[in-house]
């Protein structure tokens, strides 16, 4: 089976205390993020990371946020907190940006890393290439981890499946917003499957 790996938005902003829309306790599932990371390296899958990319002008950015539809100023374009974390750092990535005009069909299925910038939760919407992109690499299984589990992680897995992709969850690498409902049922019956990071190495017949 054709495997990719897909990183949602492991950046500073969330993933760390002092970020601009830290994600409670996402320092815990670094270790296994870098799992990931160096599985996918070893075995030379390609990994697709979303990364939030916002500007002032962006629906998503309220000085008055509700925290459901509008938050506070994160990962805004060019700052240090929209940069991914060391774990999850992507090798010489081929950078695609919502706002571009076009991108580099050759880049996309040469590179092994791939970063797609987006504008709104879901990396199917919030840049007008992931369908695009997706097609070209025509994954059988995607590999899905990151954060946040009940944000970007569910419209990650929820769009992939829509897709046609078998999407694999360890959930030990995925991060919730504490004190909202989780999607792992929904998951299920949509036909995802939930397992760990070790489990992976299993999948992918690789020892730890």
């Amino acid at each position: 089976m054709k495997t990719i790996f897909w990183n949602v938005d492991t950046q500073y902003d969330f993933m760390k205390s002092n970020g601009k829309l830290y994600v409670q306790n996402a320092e815990n599932i670094e270790g296994n993020l870098l799992k990931l990371t160096n599985l996918a390296n070893k075995n030379k899958i390609k990994v697709i990371n979303t990364a939030d990319w916002h500007n002032i002008n962006s629906k998503e950015i309220s000085h008055n946020p509700d925290y459901i539809n509008t938050f506070p100023e994160h990962c805004m374009k060019g700052t240090a907190g929209a940069e991914y974390i060391f774990e999850t750092n992507p090798e010489n990535p081929y950078k695609i940006s919502w706002e571009q005009k076009n991108f580099d069909k050759e880049k996309v299925l040469n590179r092994r890393n791939i970063i797609l910038y987006k504008d709104k939760f879901d990396v199917f919407t919030g840049t007008p290439y992931s369908n695009e992109i997706l097609k070209l690499i025509n994954p059988d299984r995607a590999i899905v981890y990151g954060v946040a589990t009940n944000v970007c992680v569910d419209f990650a897995v929820k769009g992939l499946l829509e897709r046609k992709v078998q999407v694999y969850v360890p959930i030990d690498a995925i991060k919730e917003i504490p004190n909202s409902l989780l999607p792992y049922e929904n998951w299920k019956k949509q036909g995802a499957i939930l397992t760990t990071t070790d489990e992976i190495y299993k999948i992918l017949g690789e020892r730890k």
